[in-house]
């Protein structure tokens, strides 16, 4: 004898939205995983090949920084860094004078 029965069940939106975050979770760190161990692979293919992978790569000369230069960018340096303390100054007062309540003048008996 063959049953027939309706199923009728209730699934909670807290639940699909846990089941949805797994999901993400799972196929996230598949593909995080993949791409560390395609990584190893090429290189450790790229080694046994003897194949430099900066073979092509430009090189660029080491930047060095004189003296000198520095020297010349010292007076705009410290000039910002005074127009920037009495920017700040400034608004440290606006904001106090904002903070205090307006006082009522006192009247007189």
């Amino acid at each position: 004898m063959i049953m027939n029965t309706i199923l009728q069940s209730y699934i909670d939106p807290a639940a699909t939205s846990i089941l949805l975050s797994s999901i993400t979770a799972i196929v996230v760190a598949v593909g995080a995983t993949f791409i560390v161990l395609w990584r190893k692979f090429k290189k450790g293919v790229g080694k046994a090949l003897h194949i430099d992978p900066n073979a092509g790569k430009e090189v660029e000369d080491e930047l060095t920084v004189s003296e000198d230069v520095l020297a010349e960018n010292a007076p705009a340096a410290e000039a910002a860094a005074t127009v920037s303390q009495e920017d700040s100054a400034v608004q440290i007062e606006q904001e106090t004078q904002q903070e205090q309540p307006a006082q009522a003048p006192e009247e007189k008996q």
